[in-house]
């Protein structure tokens, strides 16, 4: 009976991942965008003394005309060297812009807060969002707004994470998975994640919601954004599987910052619907079944593990051969390790003490409604 039940959790689990690769592999729009949209490049920093010159300096190389972007550096209330290092290097290149952050737009709090009221001075067409401790490639910004087609509101992308070890690796092999997951569903017109260190999204459509002030506060404000604008059911959420829309960014150099990350987009999650509820059970369910078939352990089932391990290689292997991203077998085993306890644990975390601290801010989490 237990087999049989692994059994039928895997073969639910393998079915999503067929669904999740078609959309990683459907055509996206019906005519890449060939006229150069005027852009706001927008990078939110606080405390970010240790990676924001990376950042700036790879912001610096972007491949777009200069009459065409403005790149906003958000200060959000740095008490370390962040600004300093942003003036320096900013103040002999016009198409960067240094914006300060000392107050709050209404109820907004954080990241959130700092990305409104930039938004609110920028004057691009297409917004485009990333991380201080990331860096870009030179046609990241081009790529990015061929997608927009007359009918797209949003574009999301992928990240992945430096590999100097498995530490690192594994952290990186966890977000092709989670993104490929987020960019399969979403291109089949069920957008269920996004990461908001390589987003993209029109201002009209941003207005319309009425901003982030519009919309229902989160600690992960990408991903509210892209519910609401789903929401409207008037546009398409797409995610690109482009290497020159690829953004790298810093890993977590600890355990400690690593679960308070988790436990942010686990909170961040709770606002999902059943759809992503359905996603997340599935996984849950599986990995489960597997620690516990330690108990019922058989030749069929170390086969079954077998097969699990390797539908979960093939299917991240399929989005780095498209992204041109390498990781090692180490990195994938240590993955698989860390996978299997972060899935189970995090439901029993985030619904113990939905309140978190990230980046040295405190959030408590409010009842929707």
């Amino acid at each position: 009976m237990f087999e049989l039940i692994l059994l039928i959790s895997l073969s639910l689990y393998f079915l999503q991942l067929v669904i999740y690769t078609i959309g990683l592999n459907k055509k996206l729009v019906d005519k890449r965008q060939e006229k150069e949209l005027t852009v706001s490049v927008i990078v939110a920093a606080r405390n970010e003394e240790n990676n924001i010159l990376d950042c700036i300096e790879s912001l610096n190389e972007l491949n777009y005309p200069a009459d065409k972007i403005e790149i906003l550096m958000v200060n959000d209330n740095s008490t370390d060297k962040t600004k300093e290092i942003i003036e320096e290097y900013i103040q002999d290149k016009p198409v960067f812009k240094l914006v300060n952050i000392d107050k709050k737009l209404g109820r907004l709090e954080g990241k959130t807060n700092a990305l409104a009221q930039a938004i609110k001075i920028s004057k691009g067409e297409i917004i485009i969002t990333t991380d201080a401790d990331c860096t870009v490639k030179p046609n990241w910004v081009k790529t990015i707004v061929s997608y927009f087609d007359d009918d797209v509101a949003m574009v999301s992308n992928y990240t992945v994470q430096r590999m100097n070890n498995a530490f690192e690796g594994m952290q990186s092999v966890d977000w092709l998975l989670l993104l490929s997951i987020a960019g399969g569903v979403m291109n089949l017109g069920k957008p269920l994640s996004c990461i908001g260190n390589n987003m993209a999204y029109r201002r009209s459509v941003y207005d319309e919601l009425g901003g982030y002030e519009g919309i229902p506060f989160s600690v992960t404000e990408d991903f509210m954004l892209m519910l609401q604008i789903h929401k409207l059911k008037k546009y398409k959420i797409i995610h690109t599987t482009e290497a020159d829309a690829l953004v790298i960014s810093k890993p977590c150099p600890d355990m400690k910052t690593l679960y308070s990350q988790k436990k942010r987009w686990g909170v961040g999650g709770l606002d999902s619907d059943m759809s992503g509820f359905g996603v997340m059970a599935v996984g849950w369910v599986l990995h489960m079944m597997l620690l516990i078939s330690f108990l019922f352990f058989s030749k069929t089932i170390l086969y079954l593990i077998f097969f699990k391990v390797a539908v979960d290689y093939f299917f991240i292997k399929h989005a780095a051969d498209k992204l041109n991203v390498k990781f090692s077998l180490s990195h994938f085993l240590a993955f698989e390790i860390y996978l299997a306890i972060y899935v189970i644990c995090l439901p029993f975390i985030v619904l113990s003490n939905p309140n978190i601290k990230w980046k040295d801010r405190s959030y408590i989490r409010k009842k929707s409604g």
